[in-house]
């Protein structure tokens, strides 16, 4: 008698388009390589980069079929040869390249940290990209402290809302751009001052900016550095054609940087005690189960979630 080969669900699609291309399948279990753990994912972020890359607007993952889902947060279940960091059992969450629409993924275990405690698994899934992106930009580039004044755009969303908090941590003065119904919300979070930022250029309403963050790009982010004083950083988190470069801001006098966004679980576990003592908290709109993916995506593309969308694979 054989024993069944162990198996596992995941999001997947064959044709670049909507929400509703994504449909469930099974596959054969991965195994961890060299380096790599095993995760039983307990919660899985709808991130910003799984639209462009499900639409093919940005194929991150090439042509079709491929799985979604940067961030994750789990249970190891394997460790591959040369792990040492972690043990089978310990709860961790990360930003991975994707796979982590499943009950079941595999990753370098550099790209996990340990889970900060008290956080439950969806909380938890709903901060790495935020996370890292808000701590590059702000800390590591921009080097906000206090008397700074940060001016971050799509402040409710699931980096801006972090970024928000942040910022605040780190003493600065912070202004928040966002819908007016969203400024109770954001205000809670420690924002300075509110803008509504669909009643006009930014520039027309916000001034003396040391430094910008933009997470969602678009046509509208160049105008941004007309907000900044001078020597004044604008932050972006999109690597589309924005029409900017940096030497087109230096000739303004101003400073322009596009954040990375590559895992790091030594940066998140740097910014773990801020999650833990809920310094910063991470707004989690809604829970679906995995078979609902479709459904999670529509929601969160509706441009008026603020946080982020998370798919439970265990409910």
């Amino acid at each position: 008698m054989t024993t069944a080969e162990p198996r596992v669900q995941l999001i997947t699609q064959h044709r670049f388009g909507g929400p509703d291309v994504l449909e469930v399948e099974e596959h054969p279990r991965p195994e961890p390589g060299p380096g790599q753990v095993l995760l039983r994912v307990h919660a899985a972020a709808v991130g910003p980069a799984d639209r462009p890359a499900r639409s093919g607007a940005a194929p991150l993952f090439g042509e079709p079929p491929f799985t979604l889902g940067h961030d994750v947060s789990g249970e190891i279940e394997e460790m591959g040869p040369g792990v040492t960091r972690f043990r089978t059992g310990d709860e961790v969450f990360g930003r991975i390249d994707g796979g982590g629409h499943a009950t079941h993924v595999t990753a370098p275990a550099g790209h996990f940290a340990a889970k900060p405690a008290g956080l439950d698994h969806a909380h938890a899934a709903a901060a790495p990209t935020a996370v890292l992106t808000a701590w590059r930009a702000l800390i590591d580039i921009a080097r906000v402290g206090p008397g700074s004044r940060v001016l971050v755009r799509a402040a409710a969303g699931g980096t801006g809302h972090v970024a928000v908090q942040l910022a605040a941590v780190e003493g600065a003065h912070v202004v928040g751009a966002a819908r007016a119904e969203d400024h109770a919300f954001l205000r809670d979070l420690g924002a300075d001052a509110l803008v509504d930022d669909t009643a006009g250029d930014l520039a027309e309403l916000v001034h003396d900016i040391d430094a910008a963050l933009d997470p969602v790009g678009g046509d509208r982010a160049p105008s941004l550095l007309d907000t900044l004083r001078p020597d004044g950083i604008l932050l972006c988190c999109v690597p589309s054609d924005l029409g900017l470069s940096p030497e087109d801001a230096e000739a303004r006098g101003l400073r322009f940087a596009l954040v990375p966004d590559t895992p790091s679980g030594d940066l998140l576990a740097r910014a773990a005690p801020l999650l833990a003592d809920r310094r910063i908290r991470v707004h989690v709109t809604a829970t679906l189960p995995l078979a609902d993916a479709a459904r999670a995506h529509a929601l969160a593309e509706e441009g008026r979630a603020r946080g982020v969308v998370v798919l439970v694979p265990h409910p």
